[in-house]
């Protein structure tokens, strides 16, 4: 409830006497001028809050009331709008009636509130509580659809477990208006990030959104037993066995946690849940597990390289900082590999996604997308897909599934009617007018071509090793998969590359010694969510070995 009097003793008075009546179910809260009126009003709004009813004077210097009346109609249009004159200005008050369509007026003196006051009060805050929708809460952020740096924002939000409220400018056009207007966002200026404590975050990077969070980005030791960078399954896995053994453990990720595998809607193949588990989910409760037992999560931070000194391991970060620790696991995984397609760079983020299925989805109900690959992620995202999506085309380049997706997908894929399988096809070029609009797709045994609209291409084809930023001196295949154990004592340069006075190397250590990989960047890995785990796992008994031998 909010009281507007440029007079100290009427402010006073009328907040005593609401807070009397009303304290246990409102707020009353004031302003002594119309300005400070507005700015609370906006203020409200881009904190989230529902205001009930406003109760302002007419004659201030600089805004009147009314004025204050109309601009609570722009961005609250069912507060309740009271107009508080003398009993002799009733000019003002059919002035405002026209202009801000006030609902009440009351003159002055109100006294005895019991009968001046509060009945109109009483009768004012029954209406208002019949038609009003309680004010959107947490974080909201603000933005166009086909905007990538909004695709950017909402993934990041997503991938970190982040819950937030999506508002399109078009599809949510008055909500999404009425904040923006009410925070001073320009059009420039989107996407936006409107925060629980009134903050906003103006077209914001990911690390200015953790940041503000209170995400930490610092390290805070200087010397760690295990720094381990990616916290995908076998990432979260080494974190948690790492820290539950006593070692002073960190987790990093340049992005977030979960990896692939947090993107997945649906494992079903997981050992321990029946009935299935998200992505999102299981990378949840791993997390979760990892910092209650004591290991470190730090994200977004991205490794861009490891310097060895004297046995310890200087990881340097792209912003500059550099972290010492004993031993290092490289946990990347791999990406997904850039489509070659003409004309998909220009649309990515704007119907062209590289996984992120699961943050997507919801905003093509009813349409028609693509989806580029043939493996359990394509199809856990067809799946997904197609809970809101008219129709889902799965294309790939081979006669069928069977080679590349899991039995229990396919016969789901099967048996799902809004799903159909384009098999020995190519995606050859992707077009639009801001946004993807049509798609061609080659016949990979006639060659002929065809044009099809599509509002969406979700991208889930064949993957890279994410290991650029090791060291040269640890060994890789022709592919870049890191080379670990067995693997690099089989290989012909293994006598070049180790040079260690023990005679090959620990299970899942890579050429540098106490540089150990895991999961789907390891060369030979399963390419599964258990295999990967089950190494994270394994690997920290073998970084216990060699801190015992160093």
């Amino acid at each position: 409830m909010l009281v507007v009097d440029d007079d100290p003793q009427v402010l006073a008075a009328v907040r005593r006497d609401l807070r009397t009546k009303y304290k246990d179910k409102y707020t009353v809260v004031g302003a002594s001028s119309g300005e400070e009126a507005v700015i609370t009003i906006r203020d409200l709004k881009k904190a989230g809050e529902s205001l009930a009813i406003v109760i302002t004077d007419q004659r201030m210097p600089g805004i009147q009331g009314d004025e204050v009346l109309a601009q609570t109609r722009e961005t609250y249009p069912v507060a309740r709008r009271v107009l508080l004159t003398a009993y002799s200005d009733i000019n003002a008050a059919l002035s405002a009636i026209n202009h801000a369509h006030v609902h009440y007026y009351l003159q002055k003196p109100w006294a005895p509130p019991e009968e001046k006051l509060f009945p109109i009060v009483d009768d004012l805050l029954e209406e208002w509580q019949a038609e009003y929708l309680p004010e959107a809460t947490g974080i909201r952020l603000v933005g166009h659809q086909w905007s990538p740096r909004s695709h950017q924002i909402k993934d990041f939000l997503s991938s970190n477990l982040i819950p937030y409220r999506w508002l399109e400018m078009l599809l949510n056009a008055d909500a999404a208006r009425t904040l923006v207007e009410s925070a001073g966002v320009g059009t420039q200026d989107l996407p936006a990030l409107f925060l629980e404590d009134g903050t906003v975050l103006k077209d914001p990077e990911p690390r200015q959104v953790a940041e503000r969070l209170g995400r930490p980005l610092s390290a805070a030791l200087n010397l760690y037993d295990l720094v381990i960078v990616g916290a995908g399954p076998a990432g979260l896995a080494a974190a948690v066995y790492g820290a539950s053994e006593g070692l002073k453990t960190l987790l990093l990720d340049r992005h977030s946690p979960g990896g692939q595998a947090g993107s997945s809607s649906k494992i079903e193949n997981y050992l321990g849940f029946p009935q299935g588990v998200s992505g999102m989910e299981l990378t949840r409760r791993a997390l979760a597990q990892a910092t209650r037992l004591g290991a470190e999560f730090l994200v977004p931070l991205e490794v861009c390289g490891v310097k060895i000194d004297a046995g310890y391991k200087r990881v340097s970060l792209a912003d500059g900082r550099e972290i010492v620790t004993r031993t290092l696991m490289a946990a990347t995984g791999m990406a997904y590999r850039e489509h070659p397609a003409q004309g998909i760079a220009e649309f990515t983020g704007a119907g062209v996604y590289y996984g992120a299925a699961t943050t997507e989805a919801p905003a093509f109900a009813g349409k028609k997308v693509y989806v580029i690959g043939g493996g359990n992620s394509a199809g856990q995202a067809a799946m997904h897909l197609s809970r809101y999506a008219s129709e889902v085309h799965i294309v790939i380049r081979r006669p069928s599934l069977k080679e590349t997706m899991s039995a229990y997908l396919i016969e789901q894929i099967e048996k799902e009617p809004t799903i159909r399988l384009r098999s020995c096809a190519d995606l050859v070029k992707v077009e639009g007018d801001g946004h993807v609009g049509r798609v061609t797709l080659r016949s990979a045994s006639e060659g002929t071509e065809v044009i099809e609209d599509a509002e969406a291409v979700f991208v889930f084809i064949g993957t890279r090793p994410m290991s650029d930023w090791l060291p040269a001196s640890v060994t890789r295949d022709a592919k870049g998969f890191v080379l670990t154990g067995r693997e690099l004592m089989a290989s012909p340069d293994f006598k070049k590359v180790w040079k260690e006075p023990r005679p090959q190397p620990l299970p899942l250590e890579t050429s540098t010694a106490g540089i150990f990989a895991a999961g789907d960047i390891r060369s030979g890995a399963m390419n599964r969510v258990a295999a990967a785990v089950g190494e994270g796992a394994i690997a920290v008994r073998f970084v216990h070995e060699y801190l015992a031998m160093n």
